[in-house]
């Protein structure tokens, strides 16, 4: 009988600061992307900058060494970074992209991602399946109130 790893199981999103959840993996010509949403859970506005600290974690936990690059990717256009203030219950988005191809060498995958959504936050886990074939990089863009086309 086959042994499956187990998939890691992370903190529901806070009741309070600011809250990460995932979109689901879309596909398209080798190309892969999540939706990364934070929203304003406190009481009052909260300021949100430049790009999220990401991290891709395999099913144990361990960081996967991969190359965070932040910009435009085949999904999304990065608007770069920008200052915005978010009231309660507001919402920003940024784009995690990656390509599948796989050339020489290993495959690479991840299961979870860590993100420190602006510094001094504590880092937030969620689970995401990464296929990162053999590039080993990600692109991510910055936090905005839309995603550029």
């Amino acid at each position: 009988m086959p042994t499956t790893t187990p998939s890691p199981t992370y903190a529901p999103p806070p009741s309070t600061g600011l809250s990460l959840s995932v979109g689901q993996v879309e596909a398209g010509l080798g190309h892969r992307a999540s939706v990364l949403t934070l929203t304003n859970r406190d009481s009052g506005p909260r300021k949100v900058t430049g790009y999220p600290d990401l991290k891709l974690l395999d099913a144990t936990g361990a960081v996967v060494e991969v190359k965070v690059e932040h910009g435009t990717s085949y999904f999304a256009r990065d608007l770069g970074p920008q200052d915005v203030t978010l009231k309660p219950g507001e919402k920003v988005v940024a784009v995690l992209a990656w390509s599948a191809t796989v050339t020489t060498g290993d495959k690479h995958t991840g299961a979870a991602i860590s993100v420190v959504p602006v510094p001094g936050e504590p880092a937030q886990k969620q689970p995401l399946d990464t296929d990162l074939g053999t590039t080993d990089s990600v692109t991510v863009s910055s936090w905005a109130t839309g995603i550029g086309t």
